[in-house]
């Protein structure tokens, strides 16, 4: 297979996760602006997990300039992330249904580690492929920083809410932009 196969596929599923995610925005029942009041955590949440699929979308593009062969492991792996990823309209619409409770706040950060760990796999499939992501990333600090960011706003969920959805917006700004060495390796 291709990479430009395993590419627009993803690209649909991302596509048609952002898809489910507007459509859980209910239109609110009345005229007045007061109206929009009771919508705003849902709007929020679906804020930061638009971002955070634009910033999967984004990075795995730039990631796959560095595929030399799209293998099994590569293809499993690409999987794996989209299945975690595909989890973010229910936990997006259940922590935005209950900003201040814990456990909505908790599953939204396990959710966030598990793809990020799963981005990690996915990473390892590609070098144990060939290609040149192993030069592009080194030990690949940032992303072992996000999963304990991630970690601790799990934690954290059960301590404030607000602040492990606060610590989950900040790995999310981490990764806005996307990998300068990654872009260098592959001359981007």
């Amino acid at each position: 297979m291709g990479k430009a196969r395993l590419e627009a596929f993803s690209d649909g599923v991302l596509a048609i996760i952002i898809t489910i995610m507007v459509l859980e925005l209910k239109v609110p029942h009345g005229a007045d602006l007061a109206a929009l009041g009771p919508l705003c955590p849902v709007f929020i949440a679906y804020i930061v997990s638009f971002l955070y699929v634009a910033i999967y979308w984004n990075n795995h593009h730039h990631l796959l300039h560095t595929v030399k062969t799209v293998t099994p492991g590569v293809m499993w792996a690409n999987m794996l992330l989209l299945f975690w990823l595909s989890l973010l309209p229910f936990v997006t619409g259940w922590c935005g249904e209950n900003p201040e409770a814990s456990w909505p706040a908790a599953l939204y950060g396990v959710v966030l580690f598990a793809a990020g760990l799963s981005w990690l796999v996915l990473q390892s499939a590609i070098i144990a492929g060939g290609g040149i992501l192993k030069q592009a990333i080194g030990a690949d600090k940032k992303g072992k920083a996000s999963l304990v960011l991630y970690a601790a706003g799990i934690g954290l969920a059960f301590v404030n809410p607000w602040i492990a959805e606060a610590t989950f917006a900040v790995v999310a700004l981490i990764w806005i932009i996307p990998d300068p060495r990654i872009a260098k390796v592959v001359g981007e």
